[in-house]
């Protein structure tokens, strides 16, 4: 109990020191986040620290591009809604990237984002758009379509396994949420 005390006193220390940027790699900066490595290399050229969520971004413009993109692609959304604040957030994202089969199968029939939530910056507007996920919890998985209609919102605590997750619901999660999938109960 003492150690998870630390930790978290460690991590709430830790989390303001992170600036506010948009990521370019975000698989690269999940993984630096969670194991906590992020390091001066790891900078935006104005000298901040990278944050796998963005807090100052326009999040209906984010879902927009998303949308223009799934369509272009033939892929459907996926909204990952946390915060920086969040460590099953940073959790969620460093499990996926860590794990190739999943990291692929993203990467193949998904276009994946990170839609910030925290007290600074609700996004309610977007919130709304993608059906008040925070009801959930965090993090919370939105699936679009490619025309931008909520498809299936995913609480992720069922996802979860002791203090991690669960390699095999994630993984069945995404499998059955691929357009193939849904093709083929037509």
């Amino acid at each position: 109990m003492k150690k998870i005390l630390i930790a978290a006193m460690v991590m709430c220390l830790a989390l303001p020191m992170w600036g506010q940027s948009k990521s370019v790699n975000l698989k690269k900066d999940a993984k630096k986040i969670q194991k906590k490595e992020v390091s001066k290399k790891d900078v935006t050229p104005d000298g901040e620290k990278v944050k796998l969520y963005d807090e100052n971004i326009d999040a209906m413009e984010q879902i927009d591009r998303a949308i223009d993109q799934a369509r272009e692609s033939g892929r459907f959304v996926i909204c990952q809604v946390g915060g920086n604040w969040c460590p099953w957030c940073l959790r969620f994202a460093n499990f996926i990237t860590d794990n190739k089969e999943i990291a692929d199968l993203i990467e193949k029939h998904f276009v994946y984002i990170h839609v910030n939530y925290s007290k600074e910056n609700k996004n309610e507007e977007a919130m709304k758009r993608l059906g008040n996920p925070a009801r959930f919890g965090f993090p919370v998985l939105v699936i679009l379509d490619e025309d931008g209609h909520v498809m299936h919102i995913q609480n992720s605590s069922y996802l979860e396994e002791e203090k991690s997750y669960s390699h095999k619901k994630v993984l069945d999660f995404f499998q059955n949420w691929t357009r193939e999938a849904i093709e083929e109960l037509k």
